[in-house]
């Protein structure tokens, strides 16, 4: 009897280490991806940009507005793991930020990393609006380059908030913002510490498109200026991303269509976005927040990756919300930078 079950357990043993190999044989075999949310926590509005060899992501800490006082980041090699950099940034080192510190805009720049943000939920006459930091390293520290805001006033209506900031072919480095349903575009100075005037001598142009609400951003492709913001309100279940086209960085932009919007089966509230290009392709991901379905907190977004493409006129094609992600995308020991 004993030699009996002493042979079934072997069998048995023998079976369930053919098995483990088999099945860790195929999880190797099957690609590796990053999953969505692509880091723990609730973090909104990313920014997303390459910096050499390693992909950042700079978001807002989601929280209610008291305690949302300082900014993490994350860098990755491959898209796939994460790595956490906590508080590059907070409100100790900007004394004039008491609340709200949300929407962070990068951009390198002769040398250095340039922190953009948007604090205290500016009203007229408050103190607050767009800021800018400054560091030797894309990780921080990051310190208050002006100890003021770099645009501090209503312009056309437009709340000083949710700045993008973006290089031309040509080297001029344009930021979009605004908040309240209006949008403004700046020209900012080599230096980062002001603006320059357009050819008219003005300094702000409103290049508000149908149903625009916030979070502008702008990418150049074949030619093409494409600028893509996000409608419906950001608590609510309707956040979206819509686009257009131009011809010219200051437009005019006429609205095309949604291409991010809610999928009742996957999450609702998706929006307030940023775009990484593979550096030599036309490979493109959008990196974007989201709120789980069943979730109402306002504040519960997190952040998600997923590929968006193009159709062979240009335009962009709708993207479908994934659980998985994307796939591991190594870059080469040199990108380009945005």
């Amino acid at each position: 009897m004993r030699s009996s079950l002493k042979k079934i357990f072997c069998m048995l043993a023998a079976a369930a280490a053919v098995f483990c190999s088999v099945s860790a044989q195929a999880q190797e075999a099957a690609p590796k991806t990053s999953g969505n949310p692509i880091f723990p926590g609730w973090y909104a509005d990313p920014e997303a940009i390459i910096y050499g060899d390693t992909y950042w992501i700079y978001p807002t800490y989601s929280a209610p507005y008291d305690q949302q006082i300082f900014f993490d980041c994350f860098s990755s090699k491959d898209l796939v793991t994460w790595t956490k950099h906590e508080k590059l940034i907070t409100n100790q080192e900007v004394k004039w930020a008491r609340r709200a510190m949300w929407a962070p805009s990068v951009i390198q720049h002769e040398g250095k990393y340039y922190f953009f943000f948007a604090a205290n939920d500016v009203h007229e006459g408050e103190v607050g609006g767009i800021g800018v930091a400054v560091s030797d390293k894309p990780e921080g520290p990051y310190r208050d380059l002006l100890g003021k805001p770099l645009i501090g006033r209503i312009v056309n209506g437009a709340q000083p908030i949710d700045q993008y900031v973006f290089r031309d072919d040509d080297g001029q480095i344009y930021m979009y913002y605004g908040g309240w349903r209006h949008c403004n575009v700046v020209r900012l100075n080599s230096s980062m510490t002001g603006l320059l005037p357009f050819n008219d001598g003005s300094f702000y142009k409103e290049v508000t498109p149908e149903q625009y609400v916030e979070g502008p951003i702008m990418f150049k492709r074949e030619g093409k200026y494409y600028f893509m913001w996000s409608e419906g309100g950001w608590t609510g279940p309707n956040y979206a991303v819509a686009y257009a086209i131009a011809e010219h960085p200051l437009g005019p932009f006429k609205r095309i269509d949604r291409i991010l919007q809610p999928d009742k089966e996957v999450a609702f509230g998706a929006g307030h976005h940023s775009l990484i290009r593979i550096p030599g392709t036309d490979d493109w991901y959008i990196v974007y927040h989201r709120r789980p379905v069943g979730e109402t907190d306002g504040n519960y977004r997190v952040t998600c990756i997923d590929k968006m493409e193009f159709d062979e006129q240009g335009l962009i094609k709708p993207v479908k919300m994934t659980f998985e992600g994307v796939s591991a995308r190594p870059l080469a020991a040199k990108a380009a930078e945005k």
